[in-house]
């Protein structure tokens, strides 16, 4: 990490900058995220499994789609490029 531009202090260059607030001035913002995330897939049909919140489901005759989410890392588990696609994009 260096100091940004502007606030570079002479002689202490080698000093980093602490941060006050977290990223985005929002403590939420990983919830705010899942949240957005979550109306997406939802919208499109693809609702929860009834095991974890985490996990999306969606059966279309022998077709499925499975998304996992952890943290910040995204599974697509499908056995039709179709249906991933409609979610991607």
């Amino acid at each position: 990490m260096s100091q940004p531009k502007g606030f570079i202090v002479e002689e202490k260059e080698d000093l980093v900058c602490k941060l006050k607030k977290s990223l985005y001035n929002l403590k939420q913002s990983p919830r705010m995220w899942y949240q957005k995330f979550d109306a997406y897939v939802l919208g499109l049909d693809v609702p929860w499994s009834n095991a974890d919140h985490y996990v999306y489901t969606k059966y279309v005759d022998d077709q499925f789609l499975i998304v996992v989410i952890y943290v910040n890392d995204i599974l697509f588990i499908e056995n039709n490029k179709e249906m991933i696609k409609d979610v991607k994009y």
